[in-house]
């Protein structure tokens, strides 16, 4: 009898132990796989973040305003740049005009001269020049300002009225990246951000975020001969993570 017990309670343990290894290989197995898919992702994710970073970067341009009393003087002006006179020939004498009047033929005299048609008809009707008073022709035209020069002088430099800070990349947020963007924007006549354009940057990923801030930005016009001019204003943008230490 206890042979057969024990024989009972040995094969009662084997068929436990089978089912506890499958249930722990299961584990495992899914264990391994779902580390071995992660893996996986990091690696082609790091690949292409590498490739945005190792993007080329555009050429970098120096933007300078520049005072109008930096200027030297300007160049004298002397008689030799002086155009010469205009010759105006004098005023030709119009030829005498007389009316015919039937004489004899004996009294007629050779020297006489008589007037044509086109003559006769414009000591009856002279011809003057009109004035144009009374009618008034107006037409606005409207002039498309280019964007100014890298080098602009002005009197008075531009100030910064409103400031828009640029929002922070979720992407690079989550890779935990850092940079810096600089602009150059074309503030108008009106002191609006009229144009960006990239100068230097760090990560192209950082690039859209801070062309639409600086697109936002709003100064006071820079003054030139007591009036606004348009000019480009440098400006740099910083992206920081705040809990990286």
């Amino acid at each position: 009898m206890t042979s057969m017990t024990m024989s009972a309670a040995y094969h009662h343990g084997a068929q436990y132990g089978a089912i506890e290894l499958k249930r722990v290989y299961q584990k495992y197995w899914l264990l391994g796989m779902s580390i071995a898919v992660a893996l996986h992702l990091v690696v082609v994710g790091s690949y292409y973040l590498i490739e945005i970073l190792r993007a080329e970067e555009p050429p970098v341009m120096n933007v300078r305003i520049m005072k109008y009393s930096d200027l030297g003087p300007p160049p004298s002006i002397t008689s030799a740049n002086t155009p010469p006179p205009i010759a105006v020939s004098a005023p030709v004498a119009k030829p005498t005009v007389g009316a015919p009047v039937p004489v004899p033929d004996a009294e007629v005299s050779p020297e006489q001269t008589i007037a044509t048609q086109t003559e006769m008809s414009q000591e009856i009707a002279p011809i003057v020049e009109g004035t144009g008073d009374g009618i008034a022709i107006e037409q606005d035209i409207i002039i498309d300002d280019g964007p100014p020069a890298d080098f602009v002088p002005v009197e008075k430099e531009p100030v910064i009225v409103k400031r828009v800070e640029p929002k922070y990349p979720e992407l690079a947020m989550r890779a935990g990246l850092e940079g810096r963007v600089i602009v150059k924007i074309w503030v108008d006549k009106e002191g609006k951000s009229k144009q960006v354009v990239i100068l230097k940057s760090d990560a192209e990923i950082f690039n859209e975020a801070a062309v639409e801030a600086a697109k936002q930005w709003v100064f006071t016009p820079a003054y030139m001969n007591n009036g606004p001019v348009s000019v480009w204003v440098s400006v740099p943008f910083k992206f920081k993570l705040a809990d990286k230490r």
